[in-house]
């Protein structure tokens, strides 16, 4: 279960500290990429909030748990956090670990979701739990409205059984069919590469969607679509956000361009995005993703709350309709959204964006909601 602690967390270990657990996808099969830019941001921001004087004085711990995308291991990690007596717990990038983490909830935990969008994130209403990713039927609906614009109605998806690909397979088909949209699902379990472009073909698709698991199948579905003559104009859509990190790029190549996908960063970042983002550069060796700037913003907002309303849990999970936050991507608030079981911003800016086929290295935005 433990992982080598974050180093923002490993200069203060006489107790002082104020803790808050972090719950981050490091190992295989959770999205490790995605993983390493989240505790990115989570770290820097605990560095700077120590820089700054910590909490009242005491400094700011960052206690790191690998979740690897097993939910299990995301809820053992939360009981072994809480009797850690950690302030808050923080992070986590895949939906179906994050809704395992939100038990956060019945042990008196306030939980600040950093990336997951899932919209059912506990199953009942609760106080303790808030989120800053946008939920999944915003960032998917804004999407669906891409495909729209862009003159794709016959779509398919090429799924993997998920709770969150099942919810977004079902936004899109709610979205497109009242706007004479259809949604056909193509089950990558039971079907070969070949065998898919097959069905593209006998559907007359127009746009395939990965709803699968980056780098497999993803990669091998791209590969087999863009070498099939048949599907020359057929778009491929990734809305979950997968080619927005550099090993995507580095494995497919060409390929892996004009996909278009869901990225949560503003068309221009301010100042304070833009300082962050900087460093973001400094450390991770490469341009940042939306998920490093996810994690700094969630650590400057608990810190904030544990300075005017203490570190008590209650106190923060009570907090949450009262933060007014300057984040990196805009002013951060929360409120009670229909069909959103937990303390939301709503919303944080949403673009669809793709990396450019004459220069993979860019990214052009296609569509903003």
């Amino acid at each position: 279960m433990n992982s080598p602690p974050s180093p923002s967390g490993a200069e203060h270990a006489d107790g002082s500290s104020v803790r808050l657990g972090a719950l981050v996808p490091l190992t295989r099969p959770g999205w490790v990429e995605a993983g390493r830019h989240l505790l990115a941001g989570l770290d820097l921001a605990v560095r700077e909030v120590n820089d700054a004087g910590g909490i009242d004085g005491r400094p700011l711990e960052l206690v790191v748990r690998d979740t690897a995308a097993d939910p299990e291991r995301a809820a053992a990690a939360v009981d072994e956090l809480a009797d850690l007596g950690v302030a808050a717990v923080v992070g986590e990038y895949h939906s179906v670990v994050a809704r395992a983490a939100a038990r956060a909830d019945a042990l008196g935990v306030p939980f600040l979701c950093s990336s997951a969008v899932l919209d059912a994130l506990t199953e009942e209403p609760t106080e303790w739990v808030a989120r800053l990713a946008p939920a999944q039927s915003h960032g998917w609906g804004i999407y669906a409205d891409f495909l729209l614009r862009a003159g794709r109605r016959r779509i398919a998806v090429a799924t993997q059984p998920s709770v969150y690909w099942a919810s977004g397979t079902r936004i899109l088909r709610d979205h497109l069919a009242p706007r004479g949209g259809t949604v056909v699902e193509l089950d990558t379990n039971a079907l070969t590469s070949k065998a898919l472009c097959d069905a593209l073909v006998d559907h007359g698709a127009t746009a395939l969607l990965l709803l699968v698991g980056h780098p497999e199948p993803a990669v091998p579905i791209v590969r087999a679509v863009r070498s099939d003559r048949r599907l020359a104009e057929i778009l491929i859509g990734a809305p979950a956000g997968q080619p927005e990190f550099a090993e995507w790029a580095a494995v497919l190549g060409e390929d892996g361009a004009g996909v278009p996908f869901l990225r949560y960063l503003p068309e221009r970042l301010g100042p304070l995005g833009e300082r962050v983002g900087k460093k973001f550069r400094e450390r991770l060796g490469e341009a940042p993703s939306f998920v490093a700037f996810e994690g700094w913003d969630t650590v400057n907002v608990l810190a904030a709350v544990l300075r005017s309303h203490g570190t008590d849990g209650a106190a923060v999970a009570e907090s949450w309709s009262r933060v007014a936050v300057e984040g990196t991507r805009g002013p951060i608030r929360f409120s009670r959204t229909p069909g959103i079981s937990v303390w939301q911003w709503a919303w944080t800016p949403v673009q669809v964006v793709d990396r450019d086929p004459a220069e993979p290295d860019r990214f052009r935005i296609l569509h903003a909601g």
